[in-house]
């Protein structure tokens, strides 16, 4: 008998099949957990690599470094992976690690709500199907649910309106006039795409970015072909990647004068590019760099220097029928306006409705804010584990390093779990609330809390999505579970 069929127990759910879903279900085949169930909305894996399918959609963590350290792929096109490719890689692991059979498409998860009684969780589909699981794990991700703008008519225009995260390719944007809004890390590349098409495009810029030259270009054959026969040099590459990504996290948080450095790189850079004073005035920003995520593109101000582009920062008071209308009262034309606007970040496991013990509400629970214990668990929510969630993003390196921590520390609680039969394990508020002091306090003094007005911020100010420090940190604090900072609790088990 084989160890898999010997842990027919617990069952799990998994929402979501990006990175962190696809990865979570592999490690749990790969320790012998069987009875597994990942549920996804749409028809296909992939998560945000499925949805942003933009004009240059791509990477900007390397190629080597943005790919599970247990399925490495050796024949990248290029030193960042475009969507296609990463997407591919994706749908190759579901094949290879046979998770076919434990994927259920067109699933959406409305509600999840925890049974005291049985110590399980219901979860309710959008078909009104209930499903019954001994263990939740979410891998939503932070980048599912696109921000619209708020903004005044939008809903009035009588033009052809997409969001990036949605785009549609059945509009033909050739000679068309543009509006787009937002200059974040999509508009930088898409706008260079479709600059070269449109009769016009109009940017709103609410905020310039700062943006770096993309050290990319395509591997050669015989460097891919290195990369298979050498392994030991794939790992080394990869291991360079890390240390020179990881060095960052030193200005991001402790010594933001070092970012100084790549600021006037980003000036030399638009001064370089850019040739109309007035453009260059304007996309130079006013924030220190790093407080808002830092970009990286080769064609953005070549785009942005292009007589057919407008740069507007002057505040949209209004959309109407057939454009915008920006707050000096002039307005601008448009055939199609596309948002660029990003997504909803800190609203983690929007728009589920999750309840835990005695009914209380993850809403409730983050009235004040989103907090988890080590971003994975959080109190009052047994066998709820999260993935990718609050304070555990980076600006400096690889999500999936930290997500291969989150995967190690899931799959050693459900091995407490085993020593402890129909228990549920939830972690205690003290050390929940102890843990979250400690990032918060860590966030202080970084340059993400230097004044500017970013998407690392909720609705209160406070970040709920960066990690405050390095990535070797966060797995150092991830590497064992201690059973103490969790009480196991039976079926009917009262709170408190």
């Amino acid at each position: 008998m084989t160890q898999a069929s010997r842990r027919e127990r617990p069952s799990i759910l998994i929402i979501g099949t990006g990175f962190g879903g696809l990865g979570m279900a592999i490690k749990l085949k790969l320790a012998g957990f069987t009875n597994l169930t990942l549920l996804e909305k749409a028809d296909r894996v992939g998560g945000t690599w499925r949805d942003n399918t933009y004009p240059g959609a791509a990477c900007d963590v390397q190629s080597h470094f943005y790919s599970y350290s247990f399925e490495p792929k050796h024949d990248w096109s290029r030193k960042f992976g475009l969507q296609r490719e990463i997407l591919g890689y994706m749908q190759h692991c579901v094949e290879k690690y046979r998770l076919g059979d434990h994927i259920r498409f067109q699933a959406e998860v409305q509600e999840a709500t925890f049974d005291d009684h049985s110590n399980q969780w219901t979860v309710t589909l959008a078909n009104g199907e209930q499903l019954t699981a001994d263990v939740l794990i979410s891998a939503t991700g932070q980048l599912n649910q696109p921000a619209w703008p708020k903004l005044d008519g939008l809903d009035r225009f009588q033009g052809k309106m997409f969001h990036s995260a949605q785009w549609d390719h059945d509009y033909d944007l050739t000679g068309k006039r543009v509006a787009v809004i937002g200059t974040g890390a999509s508009a930088i590349q898409f706008v260079p795409e479709i600059a070269n098409k449109v009769e016009q495009l109009d940017l709103f810029q609410r905020s310039a970015a700062w943006v770096l030259p993309k050290p990319d270009r395509p591997f050669k054959h015989w460097e891919q072909t290195l990369f298979q026969k050498l392994p030991l040099w794939d790992r080394f590459y990869r291991y360079l990647i890390y240390w020179k990504n990881e060095s960052r996290a030193l200005a991001f948080t402790k010594f933001s004068g070092l970012l100084e450095y790549y600021a006037n790189q980003a000036k030399r850079e638009a001064r370089k590019r850019v040739s109309d004073p007035a453009k260059l005035k304007k996309i130079i920003p006013d924030y220190k760099i790093g407080c808002k995520r830092i970009l990286i593109s080769n064609d953005w101000y070549p785009a942005i220097n292009r007589p057919n582009v407008n740069l507007i920062t002057d505040p949209i008071e209004r959309i109407d029928e057939t454009g915008v209308i920006t707050r000096d009262g002039h307005h601008h034309p448009a055939d199609a306006i596309i948002c660029g606007t990003g997504f909803r970040a800190s609203e983690f496991l929007s728009p589920i409705r999750i309840t835990g013990r005695d009914g209380k509400t993850l809403n409730d629970a983050w009235k004040n804010g989103a907090a988890a214990f080590k971003g994975i668990t959080v109190s009052g929510f047994p066998n709820m584990f999260m993935l990718y969630g609050p304070n555990t993003n980076l600006a400096h390196n690889s999500i999936l390093y930290m997500l291969e921590s989150q995967f190690r520390y899931v799959l050693e609680c459900l091995e407490a779990l085993e020593k402890y039969p129909q228990s549920a394990m939830d972690v205690r508020q003290d050390r929940q609330d102890r843990f979250t002091q400690v990032v918060q306090q860590g966030l202080e003094d970084t340059v993400w809390s230097s004044g500017c007005t970013s998407w690392y911020l909720d609705a209160n100010g406070r970040n709920t999505v960066n990690w405050p420090g390095f990535t070797f940190t966060y797995r150092f604090a991830t590497r064992h579970v201690d059973t103490a900072d969790y009480q196991f609790l039976y079926p009917g088990q009262p709170p408190g």
